[in-house]
């Protein structure tokens, strides 16, 4: 009798570590299907990669420019100022949108981050571009080119975390950013760089 129910106390052992073995495999059945799904989802759904065409921003007279309405023309963007040694190359910006208007967009973004060098209203900045240099191309209302404030295209223009290209630092007035005919970012020239120089050129001719 006394070995008849240690027998059955075994038994009972057996039948309850069976199921919770049986529920444990389920469980782990469950969670590698569903490891496997995600993966799955992952490689099938990789993640779209930022353009300059992901961008809108305010002009200088309060309309916007939206990027992605320049597909299939190279970029030149140039961060500008009113009052800077380097002011001068509007006129070799503004003869380069003449020239080569049918296959290159060039932009420009007046700012204030160097040296106070940039009027306060857009209207100022307007009236100087226009009256000195006959500017005719496109300038954004005025923004922050670094800094906390930094506006959203310079922080993609600036890191390749962003860009996917190259890291890059906005030391001074008229830096030059030169996007392809897809929306990715070619290359960066700092203020010497003027925009009729070789390195700029060489990519115009292509």
């Amino acid at each position: 009798m006394i070995l008849s129910a240690r027998c059955r106390g075994v038994h009972n052992l057996f039948r309850k570590f069976r199921i919770n073995f049986t529920q444990k495999s389920c469980v782990m059945k469950y969670l590698i299907s569903a490891f496997v799904m995600v993966m799955m989802f992952t490689s099938a759904s990789p993640v779209k990669e930022k353009t300059i065409y992901d961008y809108q921003i305010k002009s200088i007279d309060g309309d916007i420019i939206n990027f992605s309405k320049y597909k299939g023309k190279k970029l030149l963007l140039v961060n500008t100022a009113s009052k800077c040694g380097y002011t001068p190359q509007y006129k070799a910006l503004e003869e380069l949108h003449q020239k080569y208007k049918n296959k290159l967009v060039v932009v420009g973004f007046p700012s204030d981050n160097f040296g106070g060098q940039e009027f306060q209203l857009n209207s100022e900045i307007k009236d100087f571009c226009q009256k000195n240099y006959g500017v005719t191309f496109q300038l954004t209302t005025r923004v922050d080119v670094k800094g906390e404030n930094i506006t959203p295209i310079y922080e993609y223009l600036c890191n390749k975390s962003e860009n996917g290209v190259l890291d890059a630092t906005v030391g001074w007035n008229f830096n030059k950013f030169l996007i392809d005919e897809n929306g990715k970012l070619l290359a960066h020239f700092d203020s010497k760089t003027k925009p009729d120089s070789p390195e700029i050129l060489k990519y115009l001719a292509k």
